[in-house]
């Protein structure tokens, strides 16, 4: 559908923000860990009008019909289902005093939904730069970032940390976003890994989230919970060197191999940068693989579509791999020889369909840009 079908009226612009995928550093975030996503080529696109009514009406090309609301009308909750999150994005803007006026939006993807790849803050940031943009309203793409992550805590009620949308707003083209949460200070670190002659697969594994939402929140309670026995202000304050003794402190052994997986998984973020930076990047494979150990033993979010697409790709020949996300579904990333990529994925496929799981995709993962205005 045309916007002109839609709202009756010519766009006056189009903004786009991609989702992203987490190389390593996974459930750091709200610990005041280290993330390393990267943008996906893959992105949640805008294309917007103003309209001098102070109303917002928001069409996809996933849903049918319109969805309008006044802005000074806004609260959470008050707008439900997938309109939440445009609608989040305006009340956010609104509380923080930014005059972003009506707007017509009509929403595309080429981002899968549900597929652990942050279509949710894509689209948040991709609203957010919209109406900005719209209004001519510059704002620094880490605080457009911050309010999209405070739109989706408050307003749609989900309990997200920062990394993805600050990987959607902040990252650079062949680079991934090395983030310190507790800083707030970001570095781009060199990520090409077809000029290494490798290839980093992301495979959707088409699992079926399972208790998604009550799961990452009871992560992220059991990790606030540990922190707070070991007096600290978050688990990213337990050094590596000081771990065993801190998991001697802990009463029940569920709260150890949460912290555990923490404070290591934040120790691999620190060696990954560390060989990318040093240029070598084949040695980071054995990380990716170490952290979906640590998630599957650890921290207890794999499920068994995960596990299979990981041990099928080391088995066919891939350098690392790893789940990547939330969790309990979504996708895995593989590191493999660019001549080996096809091989791994063939296998996968051929194992999820012996074990009579739904049929796998892979997406393209080359580094790209963040939030952009297309015209």
């Amino acid at each position: 559908m045309s916007f002109q079908d839609v709202f009756g009226v010519a766009p006056e612009g189009t903004w786009r923000a991609p989702g992203r995928v987490n190389l390593i550093g996974e459930h750091t975030d709200y610990n005041d860990g280290l993330v390393l996503p990267i943008a996906l080529p893959n992105r949640i696109q805008v294309t917007a009008s103003a309209r001098d009514d102070g109303r917002i009406a928001v069409a996809s090309g996933g849903h049918s019909g319109v969805v309008e609301f006044a802005i000074d009308e806004l609260q959470p909750g008050s707008v439900g289902d997938w309109a939440a999150y445009p609608a989040g994005a305006a009340w956010v803007l609104r509380e923080s005093g930014y005059a972003i006026g009506g707007a017509n939006l009509l929403i595309d993807s080429d981002l899968p939904s549900g597929a652990g790849l942050s279509s949710s803050a894509a689209l948040l940031c991709a609203t957010s730069v919209a109406l900005l943009g719209l209004r001519d309203l510059e704002v620094d793409p880490a605080e457009v970032a911050r309010l999209a992550q405070k739109a989706e805590n408050q307003y749609v009620g989900a309990p997200v940390g920062l990394m993805d949308q600050m990987a959607s707003m902040c990252c650079t083209a062949g680079h991934a976003l090395y983030f310190d949460i507790r800083a707030m200070s970001t570095d781009q670190i060199p990520f090409a890994p077809a000029a290494d002659g490798l290839t980093l697969l992301v495979v959707d594994v088409k699992a079926p989230h399972r208790h998604v939402d009550g799961e990452y929140a009871a992560r992220r309670k059991s990790c606030e919970e540990a922190a707070a026995l070991l007096g600290v202000p978050a688990l990213r304050s337990i050094a590596f060197d000081d771990l065993d003794e801190a998991l001697d402190r802990l009463p029940d052994d569920v709260a150890r191999r949460r912290v555990r997986h923490v404070v290591t998984e934040i120790r691999r973020v620190e060696e990954a940068v560390t060989l990318m930076r040093d240029g070598r990047l084949r040695e980071v494979g054995p990380l990716f693989t170490a952290s979906h150990a640590s998630l599957r033993d650890d921290f207890e979010i794999t499920v068994p579509e995960l596990d299979v697409a990981v041990d099928t790709a080391l088995e066919a020949g891939a350098l690392g791999a790893r789940m990547t996300g939330g969790g309990f579904g979504g996708c895995i990333i593989a590191l493999t020889e660019a001549e080996a990529a096809d091989a791994v994925l063939s296998a996968i496929e051929k194992a999820f369909a012996d074990h009579g799981f739904r049929t796998p995709t892979s997406l393209a993962a080359d580094p790209s840009a963040g939030a952009s205005r297309v015209d």
